[in-house]
C-alpha cells in the first residue's frame, strides 16, 4: 500500500495480532446471532441505514513503533527518509490490522476512519499507531447486499475517514469511497547561521529558506497521498487534509501528514434512488 519504501514487514519477521479473534467471532457479520458495535452516534446509525447499509462491528488497528534515529547536515533543507518510512510503515501497518478485521466480517468498508497517536511513559521515542473505524455492509434494494460492487477495485472493503453525513451525501451524488490515501514527509528545516538572524533583526522581510523547506515538505506529503489515490484506481479525493506534527526529534524536524478519502463513481444500479430520503438542516437551541 505504500509508495515510499518498502512495505511494512517486507524482508523481516512480521506479528499478526490474534487477540480480536474472540470478539470478532461474536460480531454481526461473522455469528448469526452477532451483535454490531460501532462509534456511530445515534444520527450516524439511523442515517446509514437510510443510506442502505448495515454496521458490523467497531474494528481496530494498532502498532507500537520505534522512530529511528537520522543524522542529517542542519545547515540545508532536507527529508529525513528514515523517519518519513517509519511513519509511513507505522501507519500503513494499523491500517492494514484494521481492514483485516473489516474482511473478516465480510465488511464491504470501514466509515468513520480515525487515525491517531498515542505514547506511553514507559517508551521514549515510542508511539502507538490506532487506525479505528466502524465496519459495514451494503444491503441492496432486495436486502440481500450487493455483491461487493461497493467495495474497492481490489475487492478490499473500502476505506473513508468521512462521516456517516458525508458518506450519504457521496452515495447520493452517485460516487462510493475507495480507500482512506495518505502521504508522509519528515523534513528539516535548516538551521540559520548567528550573522542571518542579525541581518533580519527589526525587519519585515520573507523568511525564504522556511518558505522554501515548508513549500517543498508539504507538496512531497500532497503528491504521496495523490499517488496512492492513483494506485487505488480512483477518480478523485475529498475531504483533503494537511496537518503539521512534531514528535520528538527536536524544533527543527516536522512531519507533514496529508490525509484524504479517495472515492469512484457508482455503476447507475447501485446509486441511491431519486426517492431516498435526503438529510435536513437542524439548528439545536439549547447552546
Amino acid at each position: 500500500m505504500p509508495l515510499f519504501g518498502n512495505k511494512p514487514g517486507d524482508g523481516a519477521a512480521t506479528w499478526e495480532p490474534q487477540a480480536a479473534e474472540g470478539r470478532l467471532a461474536q460480531t454481526a457479520g461473522a455469528a448469526p446471532a452477532g451483535v454490531f458495535t460501532s462509534d456511530l452516534s445515534v444520527s450516524e446509525y439511523v442515517l446509514l441505514g437510510e443510506a442502505g447499509f448495515e454496521p458490523l462491528g467497531f474494528v481496530v488497528g494498532s502498532s507500537i513503533y520505534h522512530i529511528g534515529i537520522q543524522v542529517g547536515r542542519w545547515s540545508q533543507n532536507q527529508e529525513l527518509q528514515v523517519l518519513t518510512q517509519a511513519m509511513y510503515n507505522a501507519r500503513e501497518l494499523a491500517m492494514t490490522r484494521m481492514q483485516a478485521e473489516a474482511d473478516h466480517l465480510g465488511a464491504d468498508g470501514i466509515v468513520g476512519v480515525q487515525l491517531r497517536l498515542q505514547s506511553y511513559v514507559w517508551g521514549q521515542g515510542v508511539l502507538e499507531f490506532i487506525a479505528t473505524g466502524t465496519a459495514v455492509r451494503a444491503l441492496g434494494s432486495t436486502g440481500g447486499g450487493t455483491g461487493g460492487a461497493h467495495r474497492a477495485p481490489n475487492g478490499q472493503a473500502f476505506t473513508s475517514d468521512l462521516s456517516a453525513q458525508d458518506f450519504f451525501r457521496l452515495l447520493a451524488a452517485g460516487a462510493v469511497p475507495v480507500a482512506f490515501v495518505l502521504g508522509v514527509c519528515v523534513y528539516h528545516i535548516a538551521h540559520q547561521s548567528a550573522m542571518q538572524s542579525l541581518r533580519q533583526a527589526g525587519q519585515n522581510q520573507e523568511m525564504v529558506i522556511f518558505t522554501q523547506g515548508i513549500y517543498e515538505a508539504r507538496e512531497l506529503a500532497l503528491a504521496r497521498m495523490q499517488a496512492e489515490a492513483t494506485q487505488a484506481k480512483s477518480s478523485g479525493i475529498v475531504g483533503v487534509n494537511v496537518a503539521v506534527n512534531n514528535h520528538v526529534w527536536g524544533e527543527h524536524a516536522t512531519e507533514f501528514l496529508a490525509t484524504g478519502t479517495a472515492i469512484r463513481r457508482l455503476a447507475d444500479e447501485h446509486r441511491l434512488p431519486e426517492t431516498s430520503p435526503k438529510p435536513t438542516f437542524t439548528l439545536g437551541l439549547d447552546s
